[in-house]
């Protein structure tokens, strides 16, 4: 009997705590549940209206807009010459510098001749020499022939064949250096570069003293004349461009938009890309360059939508809304979606509005409107 009064006492004693944190966790929930507030009455509550009372207003209207999709590209010259030395020279002075706008004809680098003068003058000395030769053997075969018309048979003919030789061997060695001396001129004229036509210095490569060798780039020129716009277009709109298709060009470092012409499509897609190159003739400018960059506008759609004021919508997070003037001065709260930005100033209301809709434009200063069931400022 003593034994089942300990056991009580024990089990009392170990279930008497957990029945109190059940009984404290109930008590918290109910707190939490709002078991011990007096409850309000469920009623309607009335929003207060809302009046026009002056503000400006804007009507919604349907508008037909063609859309167009951009392919981002740069400016890049046709028409591009490289300048390079013919012979191996050390450069004395380059004329110009990048940028430098120059004519057909000028002259750019200068380099040294003086191994090519020496050149030229060694072969007028020789040539020189050979003419002496030539005019001894005319003579020869002069005093020949005339001796033996006045005395025939005093020259054999074995003799006169051998003066006739010598003759035709001084013309040849004559007419040889005198190819030697034109070489020699046209090496030294190869000195001096000159501009093979007009346009603007792009890029140098050398400088003073620097050693020019053949086909080594000097300069590089470019017909500003020739800049085209190369942008990569996704193959879906690239095939329906052909050569002579008018596009705009949107040039966002000067801020203005040109009108170009496709001018030509590289046959060939980039696999990783799928693209295709597009090169694009552009108006000629003063403020154009190559390299800059710009946007290809290839018109996709036209479509109809409604059309809305910016200023009109107000936000609350992610929310946005309108003020529709409804029975002349009352106004009504809607909710509305936006979709793609218009011209400026306006962009297109998805849902929430009907054309001819008025609604209320707000200005920047003005203080954010109240949310519905709030009293106005």
């Amino acid at each position: 009997m003593h034994r089942w009064k300990a056991y009580g006492r024990i089990l009392i004693l170990r279930v008497a705590p957990l029945l109190a944190g059940l009984a404290v966790l109930i008590v918290v929930i109910l707190v939490i549940a709002g078991a011990f507030h007096a409850k309000i009455s469920p009623h309607e509550r009335t929003a207060p209206v809302r009046r026009l009372e002056g503000r400006p207003t804007d009507t919604v209207h349907r508008v037909r807009k063609s859309y167009a999709a951009e392919a981002v590209g740069k400016l890049a010259a046709a028409d591009r010459t490289i300048v390079s030395s013919r012979i191996l020279a050390t450069i004395q002075q380059i004329t110009v510098n990048e940028g430098d706008e120059v004519e057909t004809g000028q002259l750019l680098v200068q380099l040294s001749g003086d191994e090519y003068q020496t050149r030229q003058q060694q072969a007028e000395e020789a040539l020189r020499g050979r003419q002496a030769n030539l005019s001894e053997a005319r003579s020869t075969l002069a005093r020949t022939e005339q001796l033996r018309r006045s005395s025939p048979g005093t020259i054999t003919q074995g003799e006169y064949d051998q003066v006739v030789a010598r003759h035709e061997m001084a013309q040849a060695e004559v007419r040889r250096y005198q190819q030697a001396v034109e070489e020699a001129k046209v090496l030294l004229s190869y000195t001096k570069i000159y501009a093979p036509k007009a346009g603007r210095i792009v890029n140098r490569y050398a400088e003073s003293g620097d050693n020019a060798t053949p086909g080594k780039p000097l300069l590089e020129i470019y017909d500003a004349r020739s800049l085209r716009l190369e942008a990569p277009v996704p193959e879906t709109l690239a095939v329906a461009l052909k050569p002579g298709t008018p596009l705009t060009v949107r040039l966002d470092a000067l801020g203005r938009e040109v009108e170009g012409v496709v001018d030509e499509i590289v046959p060939q897609a980039d696999v990783l890309s799928r693209s295709l190159l597009v090169k694009v003739a552009l108006p000629e400018a003063d403020d154009l360059v190559e390299g800059l960059s710009a946007r290809l506008l290839i018109p996709t759609e036209e479509r109809q939508h409604l059309c809305l004021a910016a200023a009109a919508i107000r936000e609350i997070g992610q929310l946005q809304f309108v003020d529709v003037v409804d029975d002349g001065d009352t106004l009504e709260r809607r909710l509305i979606k936006t979709g793609r930005v218009g011209i400026p100033g306006r962009v297109e209301v998805l849902s929430g509005l009907s054309p001819g809709d008025e609604v209320v434009l707000y200005g920047t200063d003005e203080p954010e409107p109240a949310q519905p069931g709030e009293a106005q400022p």
